[in-house]
């Protein structure tokens, strides 16, 4: 099972310009005091960026890797939909920067940056 399949992380629309993801917050992407856990803000950025930097390769002979993961916590949230919108900052032949936002209710919740690096497989 893929990490989309078991957290019930919805793909809205993917290609090189933009990918959109969706995600219906439950219980158990909460930490105990019954708020979404900070770490799902990560998942959902690097999934989002790690699928637009996936447009740009060859799989499986080439795939995008995460290299660096930056992400701010804005406000905080409990329950409802979350949609993540990932942009690319910067293609290149051996890394790509891609930029996502997190919004609940077109509110922003989350922004960050991953850095992936273009790796070839052996």
């Amino acid at each position: 099972m893929d990490v989309l399949s078991y957290l019930n992380i919805q793909v809205i629309s993917k290609s090189k310009e933009q990918v959109e993801l969706a995600m219906l917050i439950e219980d158990f992407h909460k930490q105990p005091f019954g708020i979404m856990h900070g770490g799902m803000n990560g998942v959902l950025i690097e999934t989002a960026c790690s699928l637009g930097a996936l447009e740009y390769l060859e799989p499986p002979v080439t795939v995008p890797v995460g290299l660096d993961l930056q992400v701010n916590h804005l406000k905080s949230v409990s329950n409802g939909e979350l949609r993540v919108i990932a942009s690319p900052l910067h293609v290149g032949k051996q890394t790509q920067v891609w930029q996502a936002d997190i919004y609940q209710s077109e509110q922003l919740t989350s922004t960050g940056r991953c850095t992936l690096i273009n790796k070839t497989m052996k």
